[in-house]
């Protein structure tokens, strides 16, 4: 059960319309280090994670994800918002205006459409905070690519909190690898454990 409180996480007040940035920023919804993919990828994670805090911790950074894509989708709504036929056709982004006119889809800045291939949840505790810790990193590049690129500050001070949160997931997700390794190390789940061997295609026989 989750509980929506009506506020962005970080307030998103974009006066100037630009197509442009927009075109760039959709890949943090629909892209393949995208919010939408986070989201999806830790609140599918946390059902087979076998250390209970570690699942909670999915759950918490899971629904945080879905509220930065919601910040993503506040930025592209507000830099396209009331735009002309002129501006769209002007500015490149007709070729999107002609398949959502400006409604938010999940997509690349590349233009290629949300994937559930863009995610793993695999089932494997290490293998799952493994490609979370590699995901937050990638998401990290991709904000640290966009603000290279994007010199508006009512753009750019959003896109600086979303990328310091991307930098304490990565610490959160370190810290829960290491934990999850040190309860499974004390069941002898990976390592110098002949029963899991054998039952896994007669191997360690």
């Amino acid at each position: 059960m989750w509980t929506y409180e009506k506020r962005l996480q970080f307030p998103v007040k974009i006066t100037q319309t630009c197509p442009k940035t927009a075109k760039l920023i959709i890949s943090q919804y629909g892209g393949p280090d995208g919010e939408l993919s986070a989201s999806l990828r830790y609140l599918s994670q946390r059902y087979s994670m076998p250390v209970k805090a570690v699942g909670g911790l999915l759950t918490d950074i899971g629904t945080e994800e879905l509220a930065h894509m919601e910040m993503i989708c506040a930025m592209v709504y507000q830099l396209t918002k009331n735009l002309t036929p002129e501006q769209v056709k002007e500015e490149g982004f007709d070729a999107y205006y002609i398949d959502h006119t400006t409604g938010l889809w999940p997509q690349a800045a590349s233009s290629l459409p949300f994937c559930a291939t863009e995610f793993q949840s695999k089932g494997d505790a290490i293998a799952d905070l493994t490609e979370d810790l590699a995901a937050e990193q990638k998401a990290r590049v991709v904000y640290e690519n966009l603000l290279r690129v994007i010199r508006d500050p009512e753009v750019r001070e959003p896109l600086k909190f979303l990328r310091a949160r991307e930098i304490v997931h990565f610490q959160r997700f370190g810290e829960a690898l290491e934990r999850t390794k040190d309860k499974l190390d004390e069941k002898n789940y990976y390592f110098f454990n002949p029963e899991f061997d054998k039952a896994v295609n007669g191997y360690g026989r």
